[in-house]
């Protein structure tokens, strides 16, 4: 039972999204030969590179092109850092309105369309995009290859079984034969004749079957909304090199269902829609003018908090004046003493010098009416009076 992701967000019918890996020697050589070609060629527009400053470890490519005579399509291709492997890509296209089928494939304005060129590697799997991929012998590994193969949910793929051997002729990949934009996205296994068991079984996994000598197209998980196995199902596929009528049928209702956005597509579509520099004059002009109109709308808000906090700093003055003329106006309660705890070492001590002032006042001599003194403690009764010199 296989174990459901997150769910994606569904993209715009506007976009066109492939991935892919180049394993030949130097690809960023391959793309800007192909975009001088086409730019020459007036197939494109204009096409840009992204300084490296600005990309880092990546190498970013931007082209245009009209396609329905007036419909503008931009694309924007991403090569990841050189591995053991090659290089990973990712392009994302954007219309100016839903896409078409018939449209030229935007992997051909990047890469090169000549068969021997290798950069429509499946990353996942290896696969190629434009071949058609004998499925394994064993169960196992078909199983494996299948998982591997819908998990992000970049590719279509489509499962053919070879009623018989074919010819020559039958032995080349359908793709060569779908509509343009439909042929850089479809990944084609192969079964041969002797494997229709052992393919169905290992398809009951994604709710498909296919027919003897038919195909049927295995979603990603969670599939797109409105997708059912019985309407995706060819019963009869001719593999004599003509043209496949039901299975481009089936391609191309399957290609209109809105499928979830695959795995790390959403900050490539981001870029393309937020970062794009291949700018015309009228573009930048607009561009510009909606800088300058998010400024002045930033410079506005400033200035009104700028306001506001004066505002409220003034009245926060004024509250503050207020309250020291009240504060001035009103006498001050006068402080109360501080109270010294009974028995305490000082209160003792003052009691002590209260007592010695007390009898230093009694032992004091009092002077009388003729200046002569009086010694404490002798008055009329206990002592007498001194005699003065004279008596």
């Amino acid at each position: 039972m296989r174990i459901s992701p997150s769910v994606r967000p569904t993209p715009s019918t506007t976009l066109w999204l492939a991935r892919g890996r180049h394993t030949g020697s130097d690809a960023a050589a391959a793309v800007r030969h192909t975009l001088r070609r086409l730019t020459s060629a007036e197939v494109l527009d204009d096409h840009l590179e992204i300084p490296e400053a600005e990309s880092g470890s990546r190498q970013i490519f931007e082209a245009r092109w009209k396609v329905a005579g007036t419909v503008t399509v931009r694309a924007r291709l991403t090569l990841e850092p050189l591995t053991e492997d090659g290089r990973e890509w990712v392009l994302a296209a954007e219309a100016e309105r839903a896409w078409h089928p018939e449209w030229p494939s935007p992997a051909t304005m990047f890469w090169p369309d000549e068969p021997d060129t290798a950069w429509d590697h499946e990353p996942a799997t290896g696969l190629r995009l434009r071949a058609a991929n004998h499925l394994p012998t064993e169960d196992k590994e078909i199983r494996r290859l299948l998982r591997s193969s819908v998990r992000d949910g970049w590719s279509i793929d489509l499962v053919v079984h070879e009623a018989m051997t074919p010819d020559a002729r039958g032995q080349r990949p359908l793709g060569e034969l779908l509509p343009p934009s439909l042929r850089h996205r479809v990944l084609e296994h192969r079964a041969a004749p002797e494997q229709l068991r052992i393919v169905n079984r290992v398809l009951r996994e994604f709710g498909v079957q296919v027919p003897r000598g038919g195909a049927v197209l295995v979603p990603p998980d969670p599939a797109p909304t409105g997708f059912d196995a019985d309407d995706f199902a060819v019963r009869t596929v001719f593999l004599d090199g003509s043209y496949p009528t039901e299975v481009v049928d089936a391609l191309t209702r399957y290609a209109a269902l809105p499928p979830p956005l695959p795995d790390g597509a959403e900050g490539a579509v981001s870029a393309l829609r937020d970062e794009w520099q291949l700018m015309t004059l009228e573009e930048q002009l607009v561009r510009e003018r909606e800088l300058v109109a998010m400024y002045t709308e930033a410079l506005d808000a400033m200035t009104k908090s700028r306001d506001l906090y004066r505002e409220a700093a003034e009245r926060a003055h004024e509250a503050l004046a207020a309250f020291r003329e009240s504060g001035a106006a009103a006498p001050a309660p006068a402080p109360q003493p501080t109270a010294v705890p009974t028995g305490s070492p000082f209160q003792q001590l003052t009691r002590t010098l209260e007592r010695l002032k007390d009898t230093a006042k009694a032992l004091r001599p009092t002077p009388s009416a003729d200046g002569s003194t009086e010694e404490p403690g002798k008055d009329g009764t206990g002592g007498g009076r001194s005699e003065t010199a004279g008596e």
